[in-house]
């Protein structure tokens, strides 16, 4: 019994190091820890046709009908900041063009850090527009 005992339990609990318990010295957690999200990208309880969750208010209203038009959002100067929003009006009528990618550092101890700011307009080219900017490591994610 005792020799069954030591072979599943190990000195840090039971499963051995790493399993059940914290890793390190303590229990200090210098193990892999527990990543971020789901390693597959798969959603077991959730369904890919499952209606989405509204955050804001103006998304709420837009999903139960209160708001029939986009100029109704800009008349009140609503900003819009769920993507769904300009989906559900404008459909796949969107264009974009970027207009200007540039590169921008910054100067450290350690050498130069450089990012890439991309600057892009999208609309519709039925009076809406928008503009966007963004500055990432990389040339593809910044647009």
């Amino acid at each position: 019994m005792a020799d069954n005992a030591s072979a599943t339990a190990g000195p840090r609990g039971p499963g051995g190091p790493g399993i059940g318990g914290r890793s390190g010295p303590h229990g200090q957690g210098w193990g892999r820890g527990q990543g971020r999200g789901d390693s597959d990208g798969a959603h077991p309880g959730k369904a890919k046709d499952e209606e989405r969750i509204p955050v804001t208010k103006l998304s709420r209203l837009v999903r139960d009908i209160k708001v029939k038009s986009l100029e109704e959002i800009y008349l009140f100067s609503l900003p819009i900041k769920e993507s769904q929003i300009m989906d559900f009006f404008l459909g796949t009528s969107f264009r974009d063009e970027v207009l200007k990618i540039m590169p921008v550092q910054k100067q450290t101890r350690a050498g130069r850090w450089t990012r890439f700011k991309a600057c892009v307009a999208i609309g519709d080219y039925n009076g809406h527009v928008g503009l966007g900017v963004k500055c990432s490591k990389e040339v593809a994610i910044a647009i």
